[in-house]
């Protein structure tokens, strides 16, 4: 990254450019460019391409750049040919086009590998930054972006695109859409017991953003108890639980609806059951389990996975360190590899730590 933010640098000052001039066709500041250009910051793909349009010669200078940009596991060829293809060519679809494709984006979070996935959200995004002409836009661009988070493999390069996506919310001035990207990436991070600090920041923004009752706020309080429970504070943590349980109780999603955008019984049922076992208290962890069990839809076996990491992580507390981390490595390997995602690998590897704690 530093070897690309260093290319970039030279590409503006070349071409005479300002960093104002840049970040006018990002959503990025001219302090988070300079950032970028001195390898501090990651040189994300959306800002590659903005300074290759800004810059020109699109036979030499752009393709240079975009060389050298990655998103995950794409390479630039990837993007150029399903994004940024389609947007020289003129691509432009209706807001309600892109609303449906960002909502079946959500769907397909739920049951497809995250390589996959990424890469088709991936180069629509390439072409919907070129877009952001309209509130409505950017409210869907913040919503595409926070699920293109969940696709990425580090839970750092995560926090990047939330970031991202907290800006393009705020964009739109759609408050629903501004508390539901906090309150997702904050239960995204605490969830894993990644970044605790963070997911608390995002989860206080969505719940001082708005008190009403909706699904952002729901994950916000959610987060809220994670965090709690990753520090140590039980009554903390339950306190936040049933402050969820609340909102839940007036937004609940449909349990037939499947979608990243969706909390349907099932769902929340994972998230406690998450929660419990992390807390090592047993009943209502194993009613949570059994919950989530009952009502998942079969074909969303990867979240059977998360369950029986829970119930891994609760026998390892309870003190059979050694069956409880068989048992988890048993769910893991018993998961296709394409099934697998970075949030299944950190509850794993904390599965491996509550084993390898000494008594």
């Amino acid at each position: 990254m530093d070897d690309l933010g260093a290319q970039l640098r030279q590409a503006r000052t070349e071409a005479g450019a300002t960093l104002a001039s840049i970040a006018a066709r990002t959503c990025y500041s001219a302090s988070h460019l300079s950032n970028v250009e001195s390898g501090r910051r990651t040189a994300t793909p959306d800002i590659v391409l903005a300074y290759a349009r800004a810059l020109g010669d699109p036979d030499v200078r752009r393709r240079h750049l975009l060389q050298a940009a990655t998103i995950g596991p794409i390479a630039a060829s990837e993007l150029i040919r399903s994004g940024f293809t389609a947007a020289l060519a003129g691509r432009r679809d209706s807001e309600d086009r892109w609303r449906d494709r960002v909502d079946q984006y959500g769907r397909d979070y739920m049951e497809i590998g995250a390589d996959s996935l990424q890469t088709r959200l991936a180069g629509d995004l390439v072409v919907l930054q070129q877009q952001l002409d309209s509130p409505t836009m950017w409210a869907t661009a913040a919503r595409a972006l926070t699920t293109y988070g969940k696709t990425t493999k580090d839970p750092t390069e995560a926090i990047g695109w939330y970031d991202t996506a907290r800006i393009a919310a705020d964009r739109s001035d759609d408050l629903a859409v501004r508390v539901w990207v906090r309150g997702r990436a904050a239960i995204a991070l605490a969830y894993e017991g990644a970044a605790l600090p963070v997911a608390k920041r995002y989860a206080d923004e969505a719940i001082a953003l708005s008190d009403r009752p909706s699904l952002g706020r729901l994950q916000a309080l959610m987060a809220r108890a994670h965090v709690a429970a990753g520090r140590g504070d039980i009554t903390g943590a339950i306190a936040a639980d049933e402050d969820a349980r609340r909102v839940f109780d007036q937004t609940a999603s449909p349990d037939g609806e499947i979608s990243d955008a969706a909390v349907p019984a099932w769902r929340m049922a994972t998230f406690r059951s998450m929660l419990y076992a992390r807390l090592g208290i047993t009943r209502p962890g194993e009613q949570a389990q059994a919950d989530a069990d009952r009502l998942r839809p079969p074909s969303l076996t990867r979240f059977a996975t998360h369950v029986e990491l829970h119930r891994a992580l609760m026998m390892t507390k309870s003190g059979d360190r050694s069956g409880g981390l068989a048992y988890a490595r048993r769910a893991w390997a018993t998961l296709p590899a394409d099934r697998r995602s970075q949030t299944l690998g950190l509850v794993l590897q904390e599965v491996e730590r509550a084993a390898r704690k000494p008594a």
